[in-house]
């Protein structure tokens, strides 16, 4: 594993960001967002969405209160799972998980609450810097 860092002054940079990854992930893909609330993870997971689906203005609602949501983009299906209300690592199961990693690339909000469930991952860690943000990935 290599880390590096990434300044995200602003949201273009976070867009940019997004934009990149997303070029990136292929079917089976798992990243796990990390970071308290408000660091950004919903921002960054909005920016790599709309990349993917090549639309700017796609609406991406945060999944803290579905826990799931589900975009079918040119790249694939992308599963967006906010797992911040999960109680144990199992229920995972009822939200479609193994379908998500069979089937798709997984954004996941809150990835520890996943234990030992969860599979090997690149781990983007979100911490606010200034007025800006600062990004950890983990590859």
């Amino acid at each position: 594993m290599s880390a590096f860092s990434i300044s995200l002054p602003d949201e273009r940079a976070t867009d940019q960001l997004g934009a990149t990854l997303a070029a990136r992930l292929r079917i089976g893909d798992v990243v796990g967002l990390k970071g308290e609330l408000g660091a950004g993870k919903t921002t960054l997971a909005r920016a790599i969405l709309r990349a993917a689906a090549e639309d700017a203005q796609l609406i991406v609602p945060s999944p803290t209160f579905t826990l799931v949501e589900v975009y079918e983009t040119p790249r694939g299906s992308f599963w967006h799972f906010d797992l911040y209300r999960l109680e144990t690592p199992e229920q995972v199961f009822e939200l479609g998980w193994e379908e998500a990693l069979a089937e798709g690339i997984s954004l996941i909000e809150w990835p520890e609450r996943l234990g030992p469930l969860l599979p090997r991952h690149l781990s983007v860690t979100l911490e606010v810097d200034g007025d800006g943000r600062r990004a950890l990935l983990d590859v």
